[in-house]
C-alpha cells in the first residue's frame, strides 16, 4: 500500500478492525519512510450495481453519493455519522441481495425514506421533499399528514 503523503510503497499495520459485520477491514498504517499515519479500508470487490435514473440513463451505484444526500437531509440534526453510514450499508446490502444488478433510482429512494423515517422524522421530511420533488406547499402538507397519521 503506497503512502498517501510521500508515495513510499512500504508501511506497517498498527491496528486492524472489522466493520460492517465483517464485510470491511479498516487498517491504520504508518509509512516506513515519512512515519505519517493513514487509514485504508479493504472491501470485497463485488459485481457493480447499476442505477437506472428517472431519465433512463444508467449510473454505477455510489454509496458516497447516497451518504452525501443523507448528510444534507440530516444537517443540524443530532444523528451520529456512524448511524448514517450503517443505513447506507444496509440499503446497499438489500440492493445487492436481489438477483437484479440494475436497480431503479425510485427503489433506492423508497428504501431510504422507509428507514430514515424511523431514525429521524425531520430528516425524513427533508429527504422526501427533495426525492419526491414537492412542487407546492399542499403536496408537502400531504406528506406531513401521512407521517402524522402513521404515527398515531
Amino acid at each position: 500500500m503506497r503512502c498517501i503523503y510521500c508515495g513510499h510503497s512500504e508501511s506497517k499495520v498498527l491496528e486492524t478492525r472489522s466493520l460492517e459485520e465483517g464485510r470491511v477491514i479498516r487498517r491504520r498504517r504508518e509509512c516506513m519512510d515519512c512515519s505519517r499515519r493513514f487509514t485504508t479500508l479493504e472491501r470485497v470487490e463485488e459485481t457493480p450495481l447499476v442505477v437506472r435514473k428517472k431519465d433512463g440513463s444508467l449510473e454505477t451505484f455510489d454509496r458516497n453519493k447516497l451518504l452525501s444526500g443523507l448528510l444534507r437531509a440530516c444537517e443540524k440534526r443530532s444523528i451520529p455519522l456512524h448511524t448514517l453510514e450503517e443505513l447506507v450499508s444496509v440499503i446497499e446490502r438489500d440492493l445487492r441481495s436481489q438477483s437484479e444488478r440494475e436497480v431503479p433510482s425510485q427503489q433506492i429512494g423508497e428504501l431510504v425514506m422507509q428507514r430514515l423515517r424511523s431514525i429521524d422524522e425531520v430528516a425524513y421530511v427533508r429527504f422526501a421533499s427533495v426525492y419526491r420533488q414537492f412542487t407546492d406547499v399542499g403536496r408537502f402538507l400531504e406528506e406531513l399528514e401521512t407521517l402524522l397519521h402513521q404515527k398515531r
